[in-house]
């Protein structure tokens, strides 16, 4: 290593193979992130209200808005106004329940199922490109560490 290059490395606190790690999956998930992005911007969406349309679409029975947070890959502390962008783009409804007026059911509608098969193959493509390499087992491996990561045993 060249003076410079000692000098340069000497000046920086190293913080550890765990400041290592997290840099490392920061980086991954912002590179794996991108092409996704440019996906939901081509069908004018964001990452959370797709989200949301696909957590409504494994409920066709409704949920509540409490119930969808709860689901949510991403914490979004404004769930309504997020339910309103999308009910106004017709994607979703919301209906009192009838059996309990204070409850209010959301249902993806047919322009919500409509959005998100036209996503479903590019996502699934855009996947395997991007992991398909891994094989199995690495990937089996890549989920336990993460779900150790954070903490959520699935």
């Amino acid at each position: 290593m060249t003076d410079a290059g000692k000098k340069r490395a000497g000046s920086r606190r190293w913080g550890g193979r765990e400041e290592a790690a997290y840099v490392a999956l920061v980086k991954a998930a912002d590179l794996l992130s991108r092409p996704f992005a440019q996906l939901m911007k081509a069908e004018d969406l964001s990452a959370t209200q797709y989200n949301v349309l696909r957590i409504l679409r494994g409920a066709p029975e409704g949920l509540t808005c409490g119930e969808i947070g709860a689901r949510m890959i991403t914490r979004d502390p404004d769930i309504t106004r997020l339910l309103d962008r999308l009910e106004t783009r017709k994607l979703i409804e919301r209906n009192r329940d009838s059996k309990d007026r204070r409850v209010v059911l959301t249902r993806i509608t047919a322009g919500g199922l409509e959005a998100l098969a036209r996503l479903d193959e590019p996502i699934q493509e855009m996947h395997r490109k991007q992991l398909g390499h891994l094989g199995r087992e690495r990937l089996k491996a890549l989920m336990e560490l993460l779900e150790l990561c954070s903490g959520e045993p699935r």
